[in-house]
């Protein structure tokens, strides 16, 4: 790279992060325009990470750029961040600054960083506020604890199956009250099928009959121990859950006891008509500050498919500050979750989606999947129209950048979301709709003559 390229930084420093060091290269423009280049290798602990910012400090150094190596930048980036005598400090995904073949050192690494700093080649990727930071610690562990009780569900479902008891068979969640009940009884020694079927409760003791041969097994010793351990197991992921249940309530300010807020006065529906849902907000310079999480919860939870643990996991994840992402357009690039673009000779040779969160997407997919089942909605009318087409995973991809993007505009204009209604694509071109109807039925061997439906005033007349 040139030298002659323009100085856009004139003290930055790049850092080449690893798990026990860290290597500095600080370059700085002196007076007269003489480049001034000096680097230093620091470990990680925090006494000398301390040494490094004063150091740094002392030099006057303005921008910084590290490379999101693991977790390792993050008590670095975390001390920066708190002493706050720096302009920028950016975060920079390690594939977009891959350094020269063949001079492949951490020192050289610290320093192409730098010089790619300096002259503003730098993109930073989004790294959200300290206390977003804290709350997407809180929900990743409590998805995972809730993959661990899936597993042990399962568990207990392979268990009951070696002891030929088809629970399941009859009962749709096995951990239910009463599978709960019944699950116990066998735990403590009971192996009469009557008596277990009479645990059932509620709609379940309709089933009583069918329970009774489903219950009707042979458990053994082995099969009790396995099965106490297990819901041990459950009982105590379930309390963890909880408890990391109340702790985001509590860092959300309040958590889920506030109802929705009110619309803004003379609010009409978010997408009326024909949406544009990827063009930018009008006035974005006179744009209400962030939404407070707890609010920011009550606002998503409108949306079908999303409820109060997924809109949580949602604003998590993408923060409820829409200044990072101009547009919707720039959201779903960032998240991975629209067609990625590599054209070459004018030829576009792959649409595939480009990495991106895979919280984020986890958490979309799921509520695009159950958005997609929900009956009336545009969000279902969108699934179903593109299913036969394309399939059942693109047609969730295409619910969950819907979904993505109306979460920005809610999230930047704080209104409520109004559904288009599941016949959205039908008034917008009822013609098409007809067309395709009537090649139905001919294909089927009728033959079709459409009239024109008369009113009830007209057949009086």
């Amino acid at each position: 790279m040139s030298e002659t390229l323009e100085v856009i930084h004139p003290r930055c420093a790049g850092f080449d992060v690893h798990k026990e060091t860290v290597a500095v290269c600080m370059r700085l423009v002196e007076e007269g325009g003489r480049l001034r280049t000096v680097v230093h290798t620091y470990r990680t602990e925090t006494r000398d990470l301390s040494r490094l910012v004063a150091w740094l400090t002392s030099e006057r150094v303005t921008h910084v750029a590290m490379e999101s190596t693991g977790i390792y930048w993050k008590p670095i980036y975390n001390i920066l961040e708190e002493q706050g005598k720096f302009d920028e400090i950016l975060l920079c995904n390690a594939q977009h600054v891959r350094n020269v073949p063949g001079r492949k050192t951490d020192v050289k690494d610290c320093e192409w960083l730098a010089r790619l700093l300096q002259h503003g080649l730098l993109k930073g990727s989004f790294v959200p506020p300290k206390h977003v930071r804290e709350m997407r610690d809180l929900t990743r562990h409590r998805a995972k604890l809730t993959d661990q009780q899936t597993a042990v569900a399962n568990r207990i479902h392979k268990v009951l199956q070696d002891a030929n008891v088809k629970l399941s068979s009859v009962a749709s969640d096995i951990l239910g009250a009463s599978g709960r009940d019944m699950i116990d009884a066998i735990i403590r020694g009971e192996s009469d099928p009557a008596k277990l079927a009479d645990l059932a409760r509620r709609r379940l003791r309709g089933k009583i009959p069918d329970l009774e041969l489903a219950l009707d097994g042979r458990i053994s010793e082995h099969h009790r121990f396995q099965l106490e351990m297990l819901m041990e197991h459950v009982r105590y992921l379930e309390q963890l859950i909880h408890k990391l249940d109340v702790r985001i309530a509590e860092v959300m300010n309040g958590g889920p006891d506030r109802g929705p807020p009110d619309p803004p006065q003379g609010a009409g529906p978010l997408f009326a008509d024909v949406p544009d849902l990827d063009a930018p907000v009008e006035n974005a310079t006179d744009e209400p500050p962030p939404l407070p999480f707890d609010e920011a919860v009550q606002l998503l939870i409108t949306v079908p498919g999303i409820k109060q643990r997924t809109a949580e996991n949602v604003l998590v994840e993408i923060g409820t500050d829409m200044k990072q992402f101009p547009t919707a357009k720039h959201l779903a690039s960032w998240a991975g979750l629209c067609p990625g673009n590599d054209q070459s000779a004018g030829k576009r040779r792959s649409g595939k989606t480009r990495k991106g969160s895979k919280w984020l997407r986890a958490t979309l997919t799921e509520a695009a999947n159950a958005a997609a089942r929900t009956k009336g909605s545009y969000l279902q009318a969108q699934y179903h129209r593109l299913y036969p087409r394309r399939g059942h995973g693109k047609a969730i991809t295409a619910v969950s950048h819907s979904i993505l993007t109306i979460a920005w505009h809610m999230l930047t204009t704080g209104e409520l979301y109004r559904d288009l209604g599941g016949d959205y694509f039908t008034r917008q071109n009822p013609d098409r709709l007809t067309k395709r109807l009537i090649q139905q039925l001919e294909a089927l061997g009728h033959q079709v003559t459409l009239a024109p439906k008369q009113h009830p005033e007209e057949i009086t007349a």
